[in-house]
């Protein structure tokens, strides 16, 4: 399914030491990307390989970075043909509260109120770095973190701004910046990432590193100063960027969203927003602790402001600050940089793949150390039913030779249009997936737009079964 070769064309750099090991990783992607969200005792076959995949991920001399490493050769190789290449950074907490059994998961969140110190929720900190080209395509992951929070005393927490920055959580923004730029060496890299990673150390280092950067700003802070103290009647971000020139109008697809405990539902919508640019300088923070041992330079940088002008009733209007070293000298380059950053939707598009698709969270292992090779595995599946299911909206005139087999895409179009003879040549791949989507429940109306990822999902599985039926059909008939 899906190219049953991937697996060992994806892994074909691996060593985990023993080649049974490597065997053994490939036959359980295969048999997790054909059902990835079953739980592992259902996707595999038979009891044997249901043994074999929980002895994989109990496996203690098996090293997690040793799988993503494999990984990430294949990703550079992807990413050499493109000129530039968008790393989208973004943190997503997997939840375990509920597995009791579990040992080794970290605290995640904590109430608020009377309860301040009593624990709400236990789980994994998944940092991912993914790659995607400036038309949206996924080409593979970077650089992945999968971190267990350890405890922290209350006068830790307290003590944050005398913290080096790496020793805190937030330097896995700066780590994985640095381990990302040093993989791609033919293709410009920028990284983009949402006003989490809006720190005057991450600006710093994209200048040291000459590795660009396109952030969203989350701090409206005081800008070009002349030194490190305070000054008299000093300008704002927001009110600096307020009164620059209009340089004229964007439109951007704003997606749906669906209510959560953090914000109201919000509808999708084509929005059109006013965009201004211009530079300024990025000062250091007066907190900032290295100021103790070092001197911090002003950072030469450049925002673009959007502001939504006339939003409909009862929804907040757009507005984002964007901040970047890369030149911004007229109105295509800062528009440029507004679809780059909309293209930042694609791994939370990713992490929703992982929670609502697979279902990672309902995977139980009884330990941390076990869930961080599974979710390696996982990932990398993710990225490969991504990647299938975007290049259909990126190059829809491709065929779908190299993705399906020639039983596969016969069968899906013999389910899909009543049973009539199949064409002589392999159709589209933007057809084939709307056919795919339409077995996963996808009614294919005018205003249905591009097929949801979770729906093709369904209907990967159902073509599977399909065509594992074909299968035993003609075995059936040559026996006979």
């Amino acid at each position: 399914m899906i190219n049953q070769n991937w697996a060992n064309n994806e892994f074909a750099n691996l060593d985990l030491g023993d080649k049974r090991l490597n065997t053994r990783l490939i036959n359980i992607c295969d048999r997790l990307s054909e059902s990835p969200e079953s739980p592992i005792n259902q996707a595999c076959s038979n009891w044997a390989e249901t043994k074999g995949a929980y002895r994989f991920f109990s496996n203690g001399k098996i090293d997690s970075n040793k799988i993503l490493r494999a990984h990430i050769l294949k990703t550079v190789v992807r990413t050499k043909k493109y000129k530039t290449i968008l790393a989208l950074q973004d943190t997503s907490y997997l939840i375990y509260t509920s597995h009791k059994a579990t040992k080794g998961i970290g605290d995640i969140s904590m109430k608020r109120g009377k309860n301040i110190d009593k624990i709400f929720s236990k789980g994994l900190v998944l940092h991912t770095c993914l790659a995607i080209s400036t038309d949206g395509l996924p080409l593979g992951l970077l650089d992945q973190s999968i971190i267990s929070r350890k405890p922290q005393s209350a006068t830790k927490r307290r003590k944050k701004d005398v913290t080096p920055i790496d020793k805190k959580e937030s330097y896995r923004w700066l780590k994985s910046l640095k381990n990302s730029s040093e993989k791609i060496m033919d293709s410009q890299i920028v990284t983009v990432c949402d006003r989490e990673a809006d720190m005057y150390d991450l600006f710093h280092l994209s200048d040291e590193i000459k590795s660009p950067v396109l952030i969203r700003a989350n701090f409206d802070r005081s800008i070009n100063k002349k030194s490190r103290y305070a000054e008299k009647d000093v300008v704002k971000l927001w009110e600096y960027m307020g009164k620059r020139p209009k340089a004229g109008m964007i439109k951007i697809n704003i997606p749906k969203k669906p209510t959560t405990r953090h914000s109201a539902q919000r509808k999708d919508r084509i929005a059109e927003l006013t965009i201004k640019f211009g530079s300024f300088l990025f000062n250091p923070p007066r907190n900032n602790i290295r100021l103790k041992k070092e001197e911090l330079p002003n950072l030469k940088m450049n925002a673009i402001y959007i502001l939504e002008k006339n939003p409909p009733k009862d929804e907040k209007p757009v507005e984002w600050m964007l901040l970047t070293n890369l030149p911004i000298n007229n109105y295509e380059q800062a528009h440029e940089k507004v679809q780059w950053y909309c293209l930042r939707w694609r791994i939370e598009i990713f992490f929703k793949v992982l929670k609502s698709g697979f279902n990672v969270e309902k995977c139980r292992l009884n330990h941390a150390n076990r869930l961080r090779r599974y979710l390696t595995v996982m990932t990398i599946i993710a990225c490969r039913l991504f990647m299938i299911t975007m290049i259909s909206r990126t190059n829809q005139n491709m065929s779908c030779k190299g993705f399906l087999t020639n039983i596969e895409w016969k069968v899906l179009y013999l389910k899909t249009h009543n049973n009539k003879h199949p064409p002589s040549h392999p159709p589209r791949i933007k057809d084939v997936i709307n056919w795919i989507a339409r077995l996963g429940g996808f009614l294919a109306r005018k205003k249905d737009g591009d097929p949801g990822i979770i729906v093709l999902w369904r209907g990967w599985k159902r073509l599977n079964d399909l065509t594992q039926g074909c299968r035993l059909g003609i075995e059936f008939i040559n026996c006979g």
